[in-house]
This record gives C-alpha cells, structure tokens and sequence, in this order.
C-alpha cells in the first residue's frame, strides 16, 4: 500500500479533501464507487515520492456514472439559472476558503510553482464569478417574421452531458472553465482527468459535493471517472454525450475529433501552442524581457501558451539576445513550493526524456546552443524531473521547431524588413494558439491585429504569450483545434440553439409567399 507524503503539510491538506492512502476513481458527486481498476500512484515530480494511489475507473463504473448523469439532467435543466448560478456562486466561496490548500496540492502533484498553483484555483474562482452573473444573461435573439401575425425568436437550451477530457498541466481551472458554463447553462458534467494528477481531481469533486450536497443538487451533475486513454474512448464513442471537451496535444485531439464526429456530436478542443513574440525595433526591453522569460519557463514551458519562439528584427537582435542570455543565469530551478524558485520540475520522466531529445534534434539540424540544457542532479533534485531552461538559435524551419515540446525550450529567430515578415514567420506553423508582438508603433500593433496579420486564437500587443484572462474566449486555430473556452459568448457551445416561430392569427400564411390550398 503506498504511503501518503508526510513532508510539506501534504498529510493535513490531503486529510482536508478526504483523500487517503488508496482512493476510488469514479464518482457521481454524491457517491463515490468501490472501483476495481489498476492502480494509479500519483508522483510528485517534486520529489519522486508517492503523493496517494488511485483505484482506475472501470467500464462499468464509467457506465454508471454516465446513467446517472442522464437521471440528474432530466431534473438539473428545470432549475431556473439563476438558481444554478447561485450554486455555482457557493462554490466559487468554497474555493476561496481552500484556495492555499488546492493551490498547494496542485503545485505538489503537478510541479507548477506554488504562485502559478493559487493562480489556477483563482481562475477558478473569477470563472465561477463569470458564470454567476451570465446565468442571468443567456439571451437569444428576437427577429421580425415576413409573415404577419407571426413572431420570431431564438432560445438556448442546455445540451445534456458534457464530457469533459483535461490534461495534467491545468489540473483543476481546465475543467471548472467547463463545468462552471456547463452548469448554469443547465448541463451535467463527467470528468476524466490526467491520470497523472488524478488527486486534485478528488480534491476538487470533494469540495464541489460539499455545496451540492447543502443546495440538494441532483446527484449526478458532477461525475467524475480517473483512468487512463480507455476512458477517453469511451466517452469520445459515446452518443449519450453531445458534447466533449478535450484539452491535450494534437494527437490527441485528431482521435477525439474523428470519434465524435463520427457521431455526429459536437467536440471542444484546445490542443497544442507553437506560440511566438515578435519583437521590433521600437519595443521597450523592460517589457520584453520579463514577459519573454515568464513566458519560456513559467510551468516549466509546460502550457500549452507557453512561449516557444521569438522572431527578433535584426537591429536589435544582437542587443536582446545578449539580454536574454544574460537573464537564464539567474533563474532559480527547484521545489515550486519554496517561492524563492521560478521554475519547478517537468511532470515526469517521459517529459525529460522529451526535452532532452528536442535539444538533440535541433542540434542535429543546424541549432547553436546560447544556453546550455540538461537534468539537474544532486540534492533537492532527486525526483530526476529538474531540467534547465535552454535557448537555441535556429530556423522556423527546423523540424523541431514546428513541432512543440512541452518543455522549457526556447528558439530565438532573426528576421529583417517589415513587419509582415515577422508575421508570415510567426504563422508558419501547424498551431494558432496565441501570439504576441512587442511594439511601441501603431502602424506595426494594428498590422498584427488586422485580418492579415497574426493567424491565432489569440494576439497580444506588449505582453506575453500565456497568462490569459477568463473575460476573454480562449482558443486557437488550425492544429490548436478551434475550440474556444471561458469567457465572451463561448456558453454557447454548452448549449442547443432552437427557432422558434409563432403564429397567433386565424390564417396559415406560407413563407416566401407559397400558396397551397386545399
């Protein structure tokens, strides 16, 4: 039986979530399932130590929880949705009152710095507070009908079950994204989350059953199953879900697509970054260097808008270069929870084994090295997951460029002349997630902005890649998947869409003037 950490606090906090040594992996939000699965052991890329264990969900428990949350469904999309939103409300409370705990828990099973584990849980928290006051605004349209004596209008109406499928990187805000709009839209929600931070995932039902339970939510209305990719094919062949929300590499994403396509069901998908900063002649360096850097190793380059490339113009190439170079030195690599580090371990093994072949493949096709790359050893990194932050010279090109790694990688580039050159660089990869550019011109800031200019979900002016607000729908394009999530009108998606046109005369008039008489 694996033995629950001690270190850190961690046995006081997994004790405030219920979690012990063994857990089971299938839940229907008020039930938790005897779950017979191989055991998943959650390691802490911290140290290398067992955190806790996980019993995997079977098929039958997934079938379970799905039947279960078709009978909440039925009752849940009655509740008005302002009184969804006002449990949502409770646990956006919730959340603030286990926001050191959770972001704790995070930072230990996933390796984020601590500060990026609290900024998780108060993503959060803002889009719960998001969905609260949309449960009052899910407005359709109104529209005048050719016909008279007739009236138009649109309505939304919930879905049914949203499959949610997250990855390991944004163990807990990935999945409240959906869940929080899933639910005040009228949806039920069943989560498969990485296997390889199912703990948070237990802490996270066990603080939403706490609210459920208070407010009698059906049971149902958050399920939960921890396993590996079976789950996810299950649910991506399942016609009783009309929606899946998939968040992972692009691989990953194809497979989910073609399932539920095939279906005809509707797929969410936020898929792999590539994301790049062009900096021009006239950007400020004291904005461009801290946002370069938080950018290339926050989460250990482990997000998905982490930033990969930066396009520098050739009169100021060399300046930044140096600048850069200059700054990798004093970045502090060790535990996240010790807040004097910046950068914490990979998640695992396979993640180093990734990095380490990244820098030998762009080595091999023509990358000069600015700074050196490699597994930190010793003391205080024994888990064998503390890599150091490398810079590479290279060509958008390179294979490997075009490829991402989720890693603390970084590929600066040159280009000259224009702008658009920057540009047509930039949008030269398979991804379209999110972009920025570094300019004190207003020619150049509104070129990147325009129809023809950056060709991602995202483009930023004078700030980085990753760090984006809930307000604002989040999503790429082409490889990334097209999904859009969290704020703006993304609700949308979680919901059905309906015409509906009345007549209230004593006549039946036909649209475009077809007569038909009997």
């Amino acid at each position: 039986m694996a033995e629950v950490m001690t270190d850190l606090g961690m046995k006081e906090i997994l004790s405030q979530f219920g979690i012990e040594e063994v857990n089971n992996g299938a839940s229907t939000g008020g039930h938790w399932f005897n779950t017979r699965g191989e055991k998943i052991d959650s390691v802490s890329p911290v140290d290398g130590n067992v955190i806790a264990s996980v019993k995997s969900a079977t098929e039958v428990d997934y079938e379970a929880v799905v039947l279960k949350a078709g009978e909440a469904f039925k009752e849940w999309r009655k509740w008005t949705a302002p009184a969804r939103g006002e449990v949502v409300r409770q646990l956006a409370t919730k959340l603030r009152e286990y926001k050191e705990p959770l972001g704790k828990l995070v930072s230990y099973e996933m390796g984020k710095s601590y500060q990026e584990g609290l900024g998780e849980v108060q993503e959060m928290i803002d889009i719960c507070d998001f969905a609260v006051g949309l449960s009052r605004q899910l407005h359709g349209l109104t529209m005048h009908s050719e016909r008279p004596g007739h009236r138009m209008y649109e309505q939304y109406h919930p879905r049914g079950i949203v499959g949610i499928i997250s990855a390991f990187n944004f163990p807990v805000a990935v999945w409240n994204w959906n869940t929080a709009l899933a639910w005040v839209c009228g949806d039920v929600c069943v989560w498969k989350p990485s296997e390889k931070a199912p703990l948070t995932a237990l802490a996270c039902q066990q603080i939403t059953k706490e609210v459920f339970d208070a407010n009698r939510v059906p049971e149902g209305v958050s399920g939960l199953v921890i396993g590996g990719a079976d789950l996810g094919i299950l649910m991506s062949n399942d016609a009783r879900i009309p929606l899946v929300s998939a968040t992972g590499s692009t691989r990953m994403g194809k497979a989910v697509s073609a399932a539920v396509g095939a279906r005809l069901g509707t797929s969410l998908l936020e898929l792999g970054g590539n994301n790049a900063i062009i900096i021009t002649p006239t950007a400020d360096l004291k904005i461009v260097l801290p946002g370069a850097v938080f950018g290339a190793v926050g989460t250990g380059g482990q997000r998905c808008t982490s930033t990969r490339r930066l396009i520098i113009h050739e009169d100021v190439y060399d300046t930044f270069v140096s600048a850069i170079v200059n700054a990798y030195p004093q970045l502090k690599v060790g535990n996240p929870l010790d807040e004097n580090n910046h950068v914490g371990p990979l998640i695992d093994k396979d993640a180093v084994e990734m990095y380490l072949s990244a820098l030998e493949r762009a080595k091999a096709e023509g990358g000069n090295i600015l700074v050196e790359g490699g597994v930190y050893e010793g003391e205080g990194y024994e888990s064998g997951c503390y890599v150091k932050p490398a810079i590479v010279e290279a060509e958008n090109t390179y294979d490997i460029v075009q490829h991402e790694t989720f890693a603390p990688i970084l590929y600066i580039m040159k280009y000259s002349g224009s702008v658009e050159n920057a540009i047509a660089i930039q949008n030269n990869v398979p991804q379209g997630l999110s972009s920025a550019i570094m300019t004190n011109s207003l020619k150049e800031s509104e070129a990147f902005l325009a129809c023809t200019g950056s060709d991602c979900g995202i483009a930023n002016v004078n700030i980085g890649t990753s760090g984006a607000e809930i307000g604002g729908a989040f999503g790429g394009e082409k490889e990334t998947g097209g999904g859009r999530e969290s704020g703006s009108d993304a609700w949308k998606v979680y919901m059905r869409r309906q015409t509906n046109t009345i007549n209230y005369t004593d006549s039946l008039p036909l649209a475009q003037g077809i007569k038909f008489e009997l």
